[in-house]
C-alpha cells in the first residue's frame, strides 16, 4: 500500500510541475508574442532594433581591436588582457553583468556598499513613512504574491545554509597547505567566473518558486500518508527523536566528545563558511557590484574619498590614482547616471580607463541624488533631502569635489616640486581637466561662471562637454507636455514627490530582475525600448541595456529630484540657460540680487578656458541644434570654443563601444600644455632661470 501511495504521489508530483511549468512558459510565450505583434505594427522602430542582442551591456575585456590613440599608451596589464583575449576563444569572453560568486571577499565593499547603504536607507526612511506610507501599501498589495513567491527560494536557501553552518568545525575544517591551494585556484579563476552571469530575472525566479512549493507540498503529504499507513513506525521515529533531544541537554562532561564549537567561531579560524556566507548575504541575484568593484576587478588602482558639501551633503569621489603625475582629469556623469557609467564599457572602451592609460590621474565624480541620501544630518527626511535644483549641482557639489582634487594633488606633490615651481605665484602644481556629459556638462559651466562671478579660481584647464544640457527649447513633443505639466502642477506635486527614485529595496530589485529578462525575451525588451525611445521623440540609445547597469540595484540607485526636473522646465519655457527661478521677485532678489534668475548665457564672456562641445547626430534628449546654440554664445563671447558631431545617441557618449569618440576626447585633453616642470624638466628649468 505504501509503495502504491508513494508511486501516486511522485507521479502526481510530476504531473502538477509539468501542467505548471507548461502553463507559466505559456503565459510568457503569449505576452512575448503579443509584444512582438505589437512591435510588427508599430512604427519607427527599425532603428531602435539594430541592436537587439546587445540590449544588455556586456563590457569585455576583449575589444575590436587596440584604439589608435592606445598603442603606445596602454599599460602592461592591459595589454597582456588585450593579448590574452585574442588568443582565447570568443566564446570566453569577461561580461560586467555576472551576478554574485563566490569569490565576492577578495575585494572589499566600497565606502557605498550594500550594507552600509541599507544601514543609511533604513535609518533615513523610518522619518518619511507617514508621507508615503499610502503609496507603498498599494503597490505592496498589488504585488503581494510576487513579492511571496520571489522571496521563498532565498528564505529555504538561507535555512539550509545555516543548517550547514552547525556542522562540527572537524568536519568541515581544512589543512592550511588545501585552502591556500583553493584560495589561488579561486584567485586564478577569477574572471572565468565572472563569465558567466548569475543574475536571475522575475520568471526564473518564479520557476525557482514554483518547484521549491511543490516539493515542500508533495513533501508534507507524503510524511502525512506514511504517518497514517505505518502508525507504528512513526511512533517509533517520534519517540526516538524525543529522547535523543532529552538526552542531549543533559550536563556532559567537559572533556567528552560531544563538544561543539559555536558556529560562530568557524569563520573566525576557517574561511569556507566565510565565502559562502557571503555568497548567501549578497542580494537575491542581482548585481549590486559597485564602481570600485569594476575598477578592482580589472586590476587597476582604487581610492574613494567621501567630500562634504557646504550644505551637508556627503559625496563619493571615486580615484584611479597616478600620485605622481601633473595631468589630472575630472569626469562627471549625468542625470540618473553614476561613476559607474565611465567605467561600464571595460579596458577598452571606457573613459576613465583610456585617460588612466594615457598618463592621468582620474577622478570620477558622484553628484548628490543617490538613494541611499548621505548627509552630515542622520536626521534629514527624504522632502528636505531631495530639495535642491541644478543650482546646488553646480554651487555645491562641483565646487567641493574640485577642491577636494585640490587638496589631494598639492599635498602629493608638495613634495616633488623644484626651486623653480616654489617661486611661481601659482599655487596649482597640475593640470585639470573637465569631461561632462548631459547635466554635468551644465552644473560645470554654472561651476566656472559663478566662481569667475565671485572672482574665485576654479582650478580648470579644459573643459569637454559631451551633449551638454542647458538649453531645451528644441526638443519632443513628449518634453513638451512634461514641461508644461511640471510648471502648472509644481505647487501640488512639489511637496507630495520630492523626488523621482525607487524608495524600496523590493522594487527596485524587481527592476533589476526586469532588465534581465528583457534581454531573455527580446520582443518584450524591444516594446520597452521602443516605448522609452518614443517618450524621449525616437533617441535610439541602449535604453533597457542601461537599467541592467550594476548602479541600478536593490541597495541603490541614482534619483532624480523634483526641482532638478522643475529647473529644466523653466530653462526650456524661457528658451535661456538660467538659474532656478524660486518663483518670486523677493526670492530671486535674496538669492541672486535681481528680480529675474541668472541668465548664464549672457555671462560667457567670463569663460576663460578652451571648450569642446561634442554633440550626437541621433540625440533627441538634448539635441545638436541646442549645443551648437552653446557654440554660437561662446563663440560671440569670445571664448575658445570647438563643436563636434558623431553618429551618437545620447547615452552612446558614455556606453558606446565605438572609439572614435575616445579618440577625439584623448586628443583634446592631449592640447593641454604640461607644467614648467614637465616642459623644461629641473635641471633645464634651473638653467632657463638663470639665463633670464
Amino acid at each position: 500500500m505504501q509503495r502504491l501511495v508513494d508511486n501516486v504521489l511522485a507521479v502526481t508530483k510530476e504531473s502538477v510541475k509539468t501542467f505548471t511549468y507548461e502553463s507559466l512558459n505559456n503565459v510568457v510565450r503569449l505576452i512575448n508574442g503579443v509584444s512582438a505583434l505589437l512591435l510588427a505594427i508599430l512604427p519607427g522602430k527599425t532603428n531602435i532594433l539594430e541592436g537587439i542582442h546587445g540590449w544588455e551591456l556586456k563590457p569585455t575585456f576583449r575589444g575590436p581591436r587596440l584604439p589608435r590613440w592606445m598603442e603606445n599608451g596602454v599599460s602592461s596589464f592591459n595589454q597582456f588582457i588585450h593579448e590574452l583575449s585574442v588568443d582565447s576563444d570568443t566564446s570566453s569572453s569577461v561580461d560586467y553583468s555576472s551576478g554574485e560568486d563566490s569569490d565576492e571577499n577578495i575585494h572589499l565593499a566600497s565606502p557605498l556598499s550594500q550594507s552600509s547603504r541599507v544601514s543609511r536607507a533604513s535609518s533615513f526612511f523610518k522619518y518619511d513613512r507617514r508621507r508615503t506610507g499610502f503609496f507603498r501599501c498599494i503597490f505592496s498589495w498589488i504585488l503581494l504574491p510576487a513579492k511571496f513567491l520571489l522571496k521563498i527560494p532565498f528564505y529555504i536557501c538561507r535555512t539550509s545554509y545555516s543548517r550547514w553552518s552547525k556542522v562540527p568545525s572537524t568536519t568541515i575544517s581544512q589543512p592550511s597547505n588545501l585552502r591556500s591551494m583553493k584560495k589561488a585556484h579561486v584567485l586564478k579563476d577569477h574572471h572565468v567566473q565572472r563569465a558567466t552571469d548569475k543574475r536571475r530575472g522575475v520568471i526564473e525566479d518564479l520557476h525557482l518558486a514554483i518547484e521549491i512549493i511543490i516539493e515542500v507540498i508533495f513533501d508534507v503529504v507524503h510524511k502525512a500518508a506514511h504517518c497514517l499507513l505505518s502508525p507504528s513506525d512513526a511512533f517509533r521515529t517520534l519517540s526516538t527523536w524525543f529522547f535523543s533531544h532529552s538526552s542531549s541537554t543533559e550536563d556532559v562532561p567537559a572533556g567528552s566528545s560531544t563538544d561543539s564549537v559555536p558556529a560562530a567561531t568557524l569563520g573566525e579560524n576557517d574561511p569556507t563558511p566565510t565565502e559562502r556566507n557571503t555568497s548567501f548575504h549578497q542580494s537575491l541575484n542581482t548585481d549590486a557590484r559597485t564602481c570600485r568593484d569594476v575598477i578592482t576587478e580589472l586590476g587597476y588602482p582604487y581610492e574613494a574619498i567621501r567630500v562634504t558639501t557646504a550644505d551637508g551633503y556627503v559625496l563619493l569621489l571615486e580615484r584611479i590614482p597616478r600620485r605622481d603625475t601633473r595631468k589630472v582629469v575630472y569626469l562627471q556623469h549625468g542625470i540618473m547616471d553614476s561613476s559607474m557609467g565611465w567605467v561600464s564599457n571595460g579596458i577598452v572602451g571606457s573613459p576613465a580607463f583610456a585617460a588612466f592609460d594615457q598618463g592621468y590621474d582620474v577622478f570620477l565624480g558622484n553628484l548628490r541624488g543617490l538613494v541611499s541620501r548621505e548627509h552630515i544630518d542622520k536626521n534629514m527626511s527624504s522632502r528636505q533631502y531631495w530639495r535642491y535644483s541644478i543650482n546646488e549641482h553646480g554651487s555645491e557639489d562641483i565646487p567641493a569635489i574640485i577642491e577636494k582634487i585640490h587638496e589631494v594633488k598639492t599635498s602629493e606633490l608638495k613634495s616633488s616640486q623644484s626651486d623653480l615651481e616654489e617661486e611661481i605665484s601659482n599655487d596649482q602644481p597640475y593640470k585639470l581637466c573637465a569631461i561632462c556629459h548631459s547635466l554635468g556638462g551644465a552644473a560645470i559651466l554654472m561651476y566656472v561662471i559663478t566662481q569667475r562671478i565671485e572672482e574665485k579660481p576654479h582650478r580648470l584647464s579644459r573643459l569637454i562637454l559631451l551633449s551638454p544640457a542647458g538649453f531645451h527649447d528644441d526638443s519632443s513633443f513628449a518634453f513638451t507636455v512634461v514641461e508644461y505639466l511640471f510648471l502648472w502642477l509644481a505647487p501640488i506635486l512639489a511637496p507630495l514627490f520630492p523626488g523621482f527614485y525607487i524608495p524600496t529595496r523590493f522594487f527596485r530589485m524587481l527592476l533589476n530582475k526586469l532588465a534581465r529578462d528583457f534581454h531573455n525575451y527580446p520582443a518584450v525588451g524591444g516594446l520597452v525600448q521602443t516605448l522609452m525611445s518614443y517618450f524621449v521623440g525616437g533617441d535610439s540609445s541602449n535604453w533597457v541595456g542601461v537599467l541592467g547597469l550594476p548602479h541600478y540595484n536593490m541597495n541603490d540607485m541614482p534619483g532624480v529630484s523634483f526641482h532638478v526636473a522643475l529647473h529644466l522646465a523653466q530653462m526650456k519655457r524661457a528658451g535661456k540657460f538660467i538659474m532656478f527661478d524660486y518663483g518670486s521677485a523677493a526670492a530671486n532678489m535674496d538669492v541672486y540680487g535681481s528680480t529675474e534668475p541668472l541668465d548664464l548665457g549672457e555671462y560667457y564672456g567670463l569663460i576663460d578656458v578652451p571648450i569642446d562641445l561634442v554633440a550626437g547626430q541621433k540625440d533627441k534628449v538634448i539635441r545638436p541644434s541646442m549645443v551648437r546654440k552653446h557654440y554660437k554664445l561662446m563663440r560671440d563671447s569670445g571664448v575658445e570654443v570647438s563643436y563636434n558631431e558623431f553618429e551618437y545617441a545620447h547615452l552612446d557618449f558614455t556606453f558606446s563601444h565605438r572609439e572614435e569618440l575616445l579618440a577625439y576626447v584623448m586628443s583634446r585633453l592631449l592640447l593641454v600644455k604640461p607644467t614648467l616642470k614637465q616642459q623644461f624638466g629641473p635641471k633645464n628649468a634651473r638653467l632657463k632661470k638663470k639665463d633670464a
